[in-house]
């Protein structure tokens, strides 16, 4: 018969808890460093950037005008400037548990969707603010329930709108990866073209539609 003292068992429990806490850390180090990854990707993440430097940006820029930038404030990494009815507005991205979300302190909507990516969290509202945009559709009148353009709160009682239309480029984007991002919409069936793998290499290293 073996006895364990109650010592032992809190340092087994306790080397548990690390081994787990640990497991965590390095979960999300690698969820955050694929994020950057793709964002370096995008060309439109440009990096440290203040608040009034994107509001400059995106002055005279039309709604829907878009990007996305290091946060300024310790408890978010990243933030998405863009163009409203209203003027430039900035909206800080979450991360928690290995996700990432928009800012549901600011937003009206209680539930927000959450991304394994930033820059799959940006392609999602992009794909709801063009829906939305589509003639013959009114302004936040997207497919199905909980779609359409997020509101952001009431300026002199008009609801105001977040849309991702349009991103603004920190530098001009290669024809090669606007090439990419126009076969990404095409078909998700990358593996299955009939092309020389170093290009089927390149594609799927950036598999998103903006």
């Amino acid at each position: 018969m073996t006895c364990h003292s109650s010592d032992s068992s809190e340092t087994i429990e306790n080397n548990r808890r690390s081994e787990t806490e640990s497991r965590a850390v390095e979960t999300d180090q690698s969820r955050v460093a694929s994020a950057m990854r793709d964002l370096k990707n995008t060309g439109w993440y440009w990096g440290r950037l203040t608040a009034n430097e994107a509001k400059e940006i995106l002055a005279d820029s039309p709604e829907g005008t878009f990007l996305v930038r290091d946060s300024s404030q310790r408890d978010y990494l990243f933030t998405i400037s863009a163009m409203t009815a209203a003027g430039p507005t900035n909206l800080r991205i979450e991360y928690a548990d290995g996700k990432f979300k928009l800012d549901s302190v600011v937003l009206v909507k209680p539930k927000l969707k959450q991304f394994d990516s930033v820059v799959h969290l940006v392609e999602h509202y992009v794909k709801l603010s063009r829906t939305s945009c589509k003639p013959g559709q009114g302004q936040g009148q997207g497919p199905g329930p909980g779609s359409g353009p997020v509101p952001l709160g009431s300026n002199n009682n008009v609801t105001v709108q977040l849309l991702l239309t349009k991103p603004a480029y920190a530098a001009t984007p290669s024809l090669q990866h606007l090439c990419r991002i126009a076969i990404n919409r095409s078909t998700r069936q990358v593996r299955a073209l009939p092309l020389p793998n170093r290009l089927k290499d390149y594609l799927t290293d950036y598999t998103y539609h903006v």
